[in-house]
């Protein structure tokens, strides 16, 4: 799963990375605007944003964020406890908050809890659709007990596809999530591996799933076309 890390106190932002590698990966943001931008594309399953940053408060990115309709988890970090503080924090849309100094298990166990509110993988070692089977843990696929030969970056668009199944995602959030916004590549790069995924995908019968909407983005469904 992909983190948002949006706090300025570098030492602290690095910290909390090491916390949680194993349950995520992370990206770091150090002022509110450069953490907007970065939240805004909409491909994180969960953000920690501290309130007091340079250039745009925590309030403030995430009233944007909710304006925009972008409902990926928040957890607001502070080192203010006061529950006026705490208050605002939920009205602009936080869904929970948590005071510095805090403790690495109180974290982890708020994260937890957070992504598995809103529906997410954090728990599931395995993803199922249909007769296709991926191991998260093990990067191994396969379809009716036959082994899928899939390279890394296949894999995991393979895994975003199905973690969002039934929602259009984007050429550049599939770009963003699997590549990331340091690569060198673009984002004709998509079109080359889901190309190549559906070829891997062709023998079994499950290329018919990844549904192209042109100029847009890819959808994995089992849905028809008239009911997508």
């Amino acid at each position: 799963m992909k983190m948002l890390i949006i706090e300025d106190n570098r030492d602290l932002s690095d910290s909390i990375c090491e916390m949680t590698k194993e349950m995520f990966e992370a990206e770091q943001a150090f002022d509110g605007e450069e953490g907007l931008f970065l939240a805004e594309q909409d491909i994180f399953d969960v953000i920690i944003l501290d309130i007091m940053l340079p250039h745009m408060n925590g309030y403030e990115v995430l009233q944007n964020l909710r304006k925009k309709n972008i409902m990926t988890p928040v957890i607001m970090l502070t080192a203010k406890g006061g529950i006026d503080d705490k208050i605002q924090g939920f009205k602009v849309g936080a869904d929970d908050y948590l005071v510095k100094p805090f403790h690495r298990e109180e974290l982890l166990l708020r994260l937890e809890a957070m992504v598995r509110r809103s529906g997410g993988m954090l728990k599931e070692s395995v993803i199922t659709f249909k007769e296709l089977k991926l191991n998260i843990k093990s990067k191994t696929a396969e379809v009716n007990g036959q082994m899928l030969k899939l390279n890394g970056k296949q894999f995991n668009l393979l895994e975003y596809l199905l973690n969002n199944k039934n929602i259009i995602l984007t050429k550049e959030q599939i770009f963003e999530r699997i590549w990331g916004f340091e690569s060198d590549t673009s984002t004709t790069v998509v079109e080359v591996y889901a190309s190549n995924l559906r070829k891997n995908l062709r023998k079994y019968g499950y290329d018919q799933y990844i549904k192209t909407f042109r100029g847009l983005g890819y959808m994995l469904t089992d849905k028809d076309e008239e009911d997508v």
